[in-house]
C-alpha cells in the first residue's frame, strides 16, 4: 500500500509528485495493466514481440 504523508508547509503538487513516484517504483500501474482483461492490439503486438525476443535470446 502506497501512502504519502503531507507536511504542514508542503504543497499538494509536491505531495502528488511524491505519490506518483512511489506508485511507479512499486510497479502498481504495471501490475494493473497486466491484470486488465482487455488488451489493445498495440499492447498485444508489444507483448508478443518482447516474448519472441526473450525466446530467441535463450535458444
Amino acid at each position: 500500500m502506497t501512502q504519502v504523508l503531507v507536511g504542514e508547509s508542503e504543497g499538494i503538487e509536491s505531495a502528488l509528485r511524491r505519490f506518483k513516484r512511489q506508485v511507479s517504483r512499486a510497479g502498481i500501474l504495471a501490475d494493473v495493466k497486466c491484470r486488465r482483461h482487455f488488451e489493445t492490439p498495440q499492447e498485444k503486438r508489444k507483448r508478443k514481440a518482447s516474448a519472441a525476443r526473450r525466446k530467441r535470446r535463450y535458444r
